[in-house]
C-alpha cells in the first residue's frame, strides 16, 4: 500500500475557501522562513510586522491588533524578547505599565522576513492576471468592510 495521500478537495464554500487560502498562506510563510533560515514562525511574523507598524504599544494593545489572547502574547513576547527582536520598556507616563518596542534586531528581522513574506505572496498570486489581482482585491476588501460594519 501506498502511503501517499490523495490531494483534498478544493472546498466549494466561500467560509472554507478562506480558511484553506489562510491556512496554506501560513504554512507557505513558515516553509520559506525555514528554508532561508530565518528563525521565525508566523506568528511571531505576524507579531513583530504588527510591532514594527505600530510602534511602542502595551501588550494588550499588540494583543489585540493582531487578535491573539493573553497568555499566547505573553509566550510570544518571551521568546522575541530572548531573541532579542524586542524589550519591554517602562510607559513613560504610568510607571506600573510596560510598552513593548521593536530593537534594531527586530528592525532587521521584519526586513528580511518581508522578502520572504512578498515572495510568498506573488508566488501565491502568480496563476492569476494583473486586473485579476485587482478584481481580487476590490472583492475581499468589499467583504472585509462589510464585516467590519456589522452589517448581517
Amino acid at each position: 500500500m501506498s502511503s501517499v495521500s490523495k490531494p483534498e478537495k478544493i472546498p466549494d464554500s466561500f467560509g472554507a475557501l478562506i480558511s484553506h487560502v489562510r491556512c496554506e498562506l501560513i504554512r507557505a510563510l513558515d516553509r520559506e522562513f525555514h528554508a532561508h533560515a530565518i528563525d521565525i514562525r508566523f506568528t511571531s511574523f505576524l507579531l513583530l510586522k504588527k510591532l514594527v507598524v505600530l510602534g511602542p504599544v502595551t501588550a494588550g494593545e499588540l494583543a489585540q491588533a493582531i487578535d491573539l489572547d493573553a497568555g499566547a502574547m505573553t509566550r510570544q513576547l518571551d521568546q522575541l524578547e530572548k531573541k532579542g527582536l524586542l524589550r519591554r520598556v517602562r510607559h513613560e507616563q504610568d510607571r506600573r505599565a510596560l510598552r513593548i518596542e521593536v530593537t534594531p534586531a527586530g528592525l532587521e528581522m521584519n526586513r528580511k522576513s518581508m522578502l520572504h513574506a512578498d515572495r510568498v505572496l506573488a508566488t501565491a498570486q502568480q496563476a492569476l492576471q494583473p486586473d485579476e489581482i485587482d478584481k481580487l482585491n476590490d472583492y475581499l476588501r468589499r467583504v472585509l468592510e462589510t464585516l467590519r460594519s456589522g452589517v448581517s
